[in-house]
């Protein structure tokens, strides 16, 4: 990132299989004044050939005039895992509390974070139907998720729009073929 402008970001690098991309750092949450927390905009989005099948994750953080844009892919995994990867790789990149307004065209991932997610932890992890898929990558989430304030936005997938176009190419390009 160029210039000297404070990003609630690590400025590590975070491409490839392994993204870490710094964590969160021991600040209390919520913080005293939530008015004051940084905003930062998440566009994200997975990809998968064949489904299940190589797949890769990209997002794109924007805060103030500054970008980061992360990817990374998995051998054999599924669509939804990469969605909820490119997601939860978002969170971990930030290093302090922050307003976060995601960006998806996925409904799982959407509907997940913002309905369905208090219903399978009063469940332990499980749907009414019975086995939660992905609840490893659901947990992870949620615990990032509560270290901010988050909305979230859905877009029409494929129609257009710049910022979620160029998260779906990242996503493509991480595919490990």
């Amino acid at each position: 990132m160029a210039g000297s402008r404070w990003a609630p970001w690590s400025s590590k690098s975070v491409s490839g299989r392994s993204a870490s991309g710094g964590g969160f750092d021991s600040h209390p949450f919520p913080p005293e004044n939530m008015e004051t927390l940084p905003i930062v905009k998440i566009y994200c989005d997975g990809a998968c050939s064949g489904n299940p099948g190589p797949g890769g994750w990209g997002a794109i953080l924007l805060f103030g005039g500054k970008r980061k844009e992360i990817s990374g892919g998995e051998a054999q995994t599924t669509n939804n895992r990469m969605e909820l990867t490119a997601a939860l790789e978002a969170l971990k990149t930030l290093n302090k509390p922050c307003k976060v307004q995601f960006f998806t065209d996925s409904s799982y991932l959407l509907k997940g974070a913002s309905e369905w997610l208090k219903g399978w932890k009063l469940r332990g992890w499980r749907r009414k139907e019975g086995v939660l898929l992905n609840a490893d990558l659901w947990q992870t989430l949620d615990a990032e998720l509560a270290k901010h304030q988050v909305s979230w936005q859905w877009v029409k997938g494929h129609a257009g729009h710049p910022l979620n176009e160029r998260a779906d190419e990242l996503a493509c390009q991480a595919i490990p073929y």
